[in-house]
């Protein structure tokens, strides 16, 4: 079953489109959490961002880079954020939000890992790169 981006893609749901190219679209987000959120997707359904294949995860972040500074231009605010969540919807997308103050992506407190854990840690994601 398709997913809700893949029928906004094909027209069977509306969206507030923001900019469209032959692979990708960006759309406003209907839940956003500052006036702006927008949603860039790559038109082919891929559930996880990091199985597509180089090319098009590059060309995604290209086209939200041109989304983006369009965005803060349309919207003041100090920064646009990116955050790649993937759980809500199993589709690649990438979330761009005007951003004033780091609150204003609800990152929760942090968690605190005791330095020999955290080297353990990035040993053991190094030694899999």
């Amino acid at each position: 079953m398709a997913t809700i981006f893949t029928r906004i893609v094909n027209g069977e749901i509306p969206c507030h489109k923001v900019a469209e190219t032959a692979d990708y679209l960006a759309f406003l987000d209907i839940r956003p959490q500052a006036k702006g959120h927008t949603l860039c997707i790559p038109k082919r359904e891929v559930d996880y961002i990091f199985d597509l294949e180089d090319e098009a995860l590059a060309g995604l972040l290209i086209f939200a880079k041109k989304v983006a500074k369009a965005l803060r231009q349309a919207v003041p605010c100090k920064r646009i954020g990116i955050a790649v969540i993937g759980i809500e919807v199993p589709h690649a997308h990438v979330h761009l939000i005007p951003l004033n103050a780091v609150s204003d992506i609800a990152f929760k407190e942090p968690l605190d890992i005791p330095a020999n854990e955290m080297a353990e840690l990035a040993a053991k994601i190094a030694a899999l790169v």
